[in-house]
C-alpha cells in the first residue's frame, strides 16, 4: 500500500513539474520551403537540398519540425503566384517564401516581381496563423546600378508592410564564393547549402520559438 501512495506521490510531482514546463507540441511544426531552383536543390544529390538540411539541423537542435520542398527549378514570381495556394497544404504553420531570382536573371521589371511578391504575402497574411520569412535576394551588378536598386529594395519594402520576418539575402556568404557553387557559378554546391543552414537556422529559430511563446 505504501508503495502505491509513492508511486501517485512521484506521478502527481511529474505532473506538476511538467505542466510549469514548455508546452509540447503534439504535432511537428510545419513549414514548407517555396521557391525556385535554389530552394528546389538543384544539381544536388537527394538529401543535400535546403530543405532537408535545414529540417536536419533544426531537428538537431531540438525542434520537432517537418519542411515540405515545394521549391520548382525555373520559377518566376508570376509562377509562384499562380501555384501559391495549392502549394502549401492547410496546416502549414511557417513558409520561408523564396523567389525573384529569376526574374532578377530574366531582367524582368521590378515592379511586376514587387506586384507578385505583395500578392502572396497577401495571400499568406490572409491564411491564420502562417508565419512567413521573406528570403530577400539581390541584383547581380551588370543589370546596373538603377536595377539594382530597384529590385533590392522589394525585399525589405514588403517586409515591412506585412511585417514579416526578412533574411536579407539568401545567399549570403555563397554567391561570390566559387568553392560554394556548382560549376554554372549560380547556385549552391552542398557544402554552399551547409553555409546557407548555418546562417539562417537563428532567423527561423526565432520564429519557431516566438510561435511557441504566442500559442
Amino acid at each position: 500500500m505504501a508503495f502505491k501512495y509513492l508511486a501517485f506521490f512521484l506521478f502527481a510531482a511529474g505532473l506538476a513539474l511538467f505542466s510549469g514546463s514548455a508546452p509540447l507540441r503534439a504535432e511537428p511544426l510545419k513549414i514548407v520551403g517555396f521557391g525556385d531552383s535554389l530552394m528546389a536543390g538543384h544539381g544536388l544529390d537527394a538529401g543535400q537540398s535546403f530543405p532537408e538540411k535545414l529540417e536536419a539541423a533544426l531537428r538537431a537542435k531540438g525542434h520537432d519540425v517537418v519542411i515540405a520542398n515545394a521549391g520548382v527549378s525555373g520559377d518566376t514570381t508570376s509562377g509562384g503566384l499562380s501555384r501559391l495556394e495549392w502549394s502549401i497544404p492547410d496546416g502549414t504553420q511557417l513558409v520561408l517564401l523564396e523567389l525573384g531570382a529569376n526574374d532578377m536573371l530574366r531582367g524582368i521589371s521590378p515592379e511586376i516581381t514587387e506586384k507578385n511578391l505583395d500578392a502572396m504575402l497577401s495571400q499568406l497574411k490572409q491564411r491564420n496563423n502562417i508565419a512567413v520569412l521573406l528570403m530577400g535576394m539581390r541584383a547581380a551588378p551588370n543589370l546596373g546600378p538603377d536595377y539594382a536598386a530597384a529590385f533590392d529594395a522589394i525585399y525589405p519594402r514588403l517586409a515591412e508592410k506585412y511585417d514579416v520576418a526578412l533574411y536579407p539575402f539568401f545567399l549570403d556568404g555563397v554567391a561570390a564564393d566559387k568553392t560554394l557553387l556548382l560549376e554554372d557559378g549560380m547556385h549552391p554546391n552542398a557544402a554552399g547549402i551547409d553555409r546557407m543552414v548555418e546562417r539562417i537556422v537563428p532567423a527561423v529559430e526565432k520564429i519557431i520559438i516566438a510561435g511557441a511563446d504566442n500559442s
